[in-house]
């Protein structure tokens, strides 16, 4: 994923219009560009051919088990299963959801209820049914044979989505890379036909190693998978170790960094957006962006840090993506401070944090300081507002589409930043004016006079800068 370090819009050097700081917006016109002119279709009747027939979007069922936690929710479970199918481009016919202790280990939903489920989608016209959770390759084949159409799974769907919206070259591949490593283990055999395949002279009933039953086709894909997962991991070794290089920069001139995390569609890019103009994709879609953007911005005291856009997390987000995008998720692990966006109007915010949580605790970013945001308070009322203020008293609360809260949100991070070490007394002389730039950046500024000699400056700094300043005379009192 592309890391986007850009300070012409930072608001220190460009001012950007709060009128419009979502920016251009250009990668949202290039998502929505084909647009169907209306009044223009011809319909033609008794055509089979494929490139006449009328294009229509994937029609689905959605299916779930209910183990555990109340009906609401499940519920809400279903409800956000819904939101990826549509993110995905289908449409939602019906939902079934089934009372378990535990899912069917052959069906998922059990033999008798796998009947009704085909009923439903005959009776729909359904060419396709999720399933909200992850199959096992075992139910996946008996579900698929049973009912009759496609069957995925929670997993594949959300692979799915992130295939559609990953634009850079380093997202492409990491997508690839979980899509195949949950294929592989999901492989089966498409006839007898193409199950076997020996080399040599095997085929004419001679050949050294060729005799036997050879090697099996579905033996041979998972070769080919294997193979290509080992290219796309050096690739993104490759890619990691630039990534790598841009964070030691930061690092070297000790440039505190925050990283904005939370559930999708919480509102983490237009938060970025309002608070430093960036310009980011913003769309009302689940996983609508996947490139991590950074810009740079400065506190009220003039000091510079960096805010990082990241990838939106979900309820059980797949494991295969946690690991093929780990070296991304790692930018929330490496800041100072987390600003975790938690969407207000949801049905559910507690379990939006518990999510997000979760993947942080796995990529080893829980002991990184947190700061809870509650996006999008415009779309709710103070009695809904009341009891996420009891879930979490030290949380700010904004709209990210009004403005409401962000001086708020700004001191707070301002507050939370990691301050310098170490107090100096200086006089810098005058020819060394890039000094002076640095300690404005980097340190905080606790007075400032200018002398004959030079700029006498009282200031904390990191240790580095300290380093640097100690061959000037300190000032004398």
């Amino acid at each position: 994923m592309t890391e986007t370090y850009d300070a012409d819009r930072d608001p220190e050097f460009g001012d950007f219009d709060d009128n419009d700081y979502d920016g251009d917006q250009l990668d949202l016109a290039e998502r929505l560009s084909l647009r169907r002119v209306a009044g223009m279709s011809t319909q033609l009747t008794d055509i089979s051919e494929v490139e006449y027939r009328e294009l229509q979007l994937e029609r689905v069922v959605l299916v779930g088990v209910w183990t555990s936690g109340t009906q609401t929710d499940h519920d809400n479970a279903m409800a956000e299963l819904k939101l990826l199918a549509e993110t995905a481009g289908s449409e939602v016919l019906d939902g079934l959801v089934q009372r378990r202790t535990h899912p069917d280990p052959a069906t998922y939903i059990g033999r008798g209820k796998v009947d009704e489920v085909r009923e439903v989608v005959i009776a729909t016209g359904a060419d396709t049914v999720i399933a909200d959770g992850e199959l096992e390759p075992a139910q996946l084949r008996n579900l698929e044979d049973r009912i009759g159409v496609k069957v995925i799974d929670r997993t594949a769907l959300i692979l799915d989505i992130f295939a559609q919206h990953a634009k850079s070259i380093e997202g492409k591949a990491q997508v690839e890379l979980a899509q195949l490593q949950y294929l592989r283990q999901r492989l089966r055999g498409w006839g007898g036909n193409l199950s076997r395949q020996a080399g040599g002279r095997a085929a004419g009933g001679a050949g050294i190693g060729g005799r036997g039953p050879g090697e099996t086709k579905i033996e041979t894909d998972r070769r080919r998978i294997r193979t290509r997962i080992a290219q796309l991991r050096k690739r993104l070794r490759e890619m990691d170790a630039v990534r790598d290089t841009k964070r030691s920069e930061r690092r070297r001139n000790q440039v505190p960094s925050v990283a904005i995390v939370g559930y999708t569609n919480a509102g983490k890019s237009s938060l970025l957006n309002r608070l430093t103009g960036a310009g980011v994709l913003v769309e009302n879609a689940l996983f609508a962006t996947l490139d991590p953007t950074t810009r740079r911005t400065q506190t009220s005291d003039g000091r510079v840090f960096t805010l990082t856009d990241t990838v939106g997390f979900v309820r059980h987000l797949p494991h295969d993506l946690v690991e093929a995008f780990r070296s991304t998720l790692e930018e929330s692990a490496d800041a100072d401070l987390l600003v975790h966006v938690v969407d207000a109007s949801d049905p559910d915010p507690a379990g939006q944090i518990t999510a997000v949580r979760t993947v942080l605790g796995e990529i080893g970013a829980t002991d990184v300081a947190e700061q809870i945001v509650f996006n999008k308070v415009d779309l709710v009322d103070d009695a809904t507002l009341l009891p996420l203020r009891t879930l979490a008293p030290d949380a700010v609360f904004v709209s990210a589409r009004t403005g409401e809260g962000l001086e708020a949100l700004r001191d707070r991070i301002e507050e939370r930043l990691p301050r310098p070490e170490v107090e100096v007394d200086v006089l810098i002389p005058y020819a060394r004016h890039d000094l002076v730039d640095r300690i404005h950046r980097t340190g905080e500024i606790l007075s400032t006079e200018h002398t004959g000699d030079g700029t006498r400056i009282v200031a904390r700094v990191n240790p580095n800068l300290a380093g640097e300043l100690a061959e000037f005379p300190r000032a004398s009192a």
